[in-house]
């Protein structure tokens, strides 16, 4: 597969592939933004559903955009917001329902209703600002049965026309010719190949900057799913970025990757590292030398890297940083015993520390990736 080496976005080229953490409410929390920067990262995502509830489209419209809210200069990526509706409404129907003209949900934050169609999803997303937009999907459990998946991307491809006429229409309004953000349509269908397929020929058919694959990349038991993953990736076009929304584990990252995907994000490196579990390479400075190709062949992924809870008592007296070779702040400023301390003693600049090392680990990750295309 011939792959693209960088996204053109209207706030600049961003090399593929690439992981955008999950700034869900504005914020990746604890860290500012040149922590952030500082670890290689210069894309991010914000989530629409909770951005859209506090503080509101509208107000972050009146004060300049996202960017200029948070003060942030780099790519901004924005979902529908549909994969929190939906999971809102599937775990408890007394929530809402979703009609073929949209979502109708009630705010976790203050019970008000509130309904989200494709056409609002992407007047919201104008109005928060983002350089890279999701159109609003229906996304169902993997286990979901054929039918139910069916219906889902049938669904899936109305509001994606519906999202590509609104699109065009904002455009005009906000006359944002030669300065438009970029729309991705997600592919949908669960587990089943044929409707993954038919749905991704019908969005491409449409027209979109890129394409996503939506719902859970594993299983009803936890496995993931190579082939539709890769089946999906082939059955779009070679030279549209291919986004894998959510897929954010470091196994399933490189593994989607070699499967034809070039764009992924989650919560991971922050959540986790909130709560004291660090990611490190077991051999960094070989890893960069012969790269993950290579030692692909000769073992699994997962002997590329391993993870340690920061908390435990066996850390206390270890004076070494969480990685020999990691450039980051935290590994060249402190040691695994001083984070240990501080997160003994509920400190928060431990978690903020532990956050700065996973998203550079991530960094890493992909910029060792990218070295598989030279």
């Amino acid at each position: 597969m011939n792959r693209i080496k960088k996204l053109k976005t209207r706030l600049g080229d961003i090399k593929i592939p690439f992981f955008m953490p999950d700034a869900t409410r504005a914020s990746i929390r604890g860290l500012t933004n040149n922590q952030i920067l500082a670890s290689g990262i210069s894309e991010i995502v914000v989530n629409t559903y909770h951005l859209m509830l506090k503080p509101g489209a509208n107000f972050l419209k009146n004060a300049g955009g996202i960017h200029r809210f948070m003060s942030w200069d780099g790519p901004i990526l924005t979902d529908s917001g549909g994969y929190q509706v939906y999971s809102l409404i599937h775990k408890n129907s007394k929530l809402g329902e979703v009609t073929e003209d949209g979502a109708r949900f009630r705010s976790v934050l203050d019970g008000s209703w509130h309904f989200l169609t494709p056409e609002k999803a992407i007047e919201i997303q104008f109005d928060i600002g983002s350089d890279m937009m999701v159109v609003l999907d229906d996304p169902r459990p993997p286990e979901s049965s054929f039918e139910i998946q069916e219906e889902a991307v049938y669904r899936t491809i109305r509001w994606a026309r519906r999202c590509k006429v609104e699109f065009d229409k904002q455009i005009k309004k906000r006359n944002l010719q030669n300065k438009e953000p970029l729309l991705f349509a997600v592919v949908q269908g669960g587990k089943h190949i044929d409707l993954r397929e038919y749905c991704a020929e019908q969005l491409v058919k449409i027209g979109f900057d890129g394409y996503g694959f939506g719902g859970r990349h594993i299983d009803e038991n936890g496995e993931f799913m190579d082939e539709i993953i890769k089946i999906t990736a082939n059955a779009l076009p070679e030279d549209k970025p291919k986004f894998a929304l959510g897929i954010g584990n470091p196994n399933d990252i490189i593994r989607c990757y070699f499967h034809g995907w070039d764009m992924f994000d989650c919560v991971i490196p922050s959540r986790e590292g909130r709560h004291g579990r660090i990611f490190f390479w077991n051999d960094l400075e070989n890893i960069k030398k012969k790269g993950i190709k290579y030692i692909e062949k000769n073992g699994d992924y997962k002997s590329l890297y391993d993870t340690m809870n920061i908390g435990n008592a066996k850390f206390k007296e270890d004076f070494t940083p969480f990685c020999e070779k990691c450039d980051c702040y935290a590994c060249k400023n402190y040691t695994k015993s001083y984070i240990n301390h501080l997160f003994s003693v509920k400190e928060s600049l431990g978690a903020q520390m532990a956050t700065v090392h996973n998203l550079r680990f991530y960094s890493e990750l992909v910029e060792i990736l990218r070295l598989e295309q030279n």
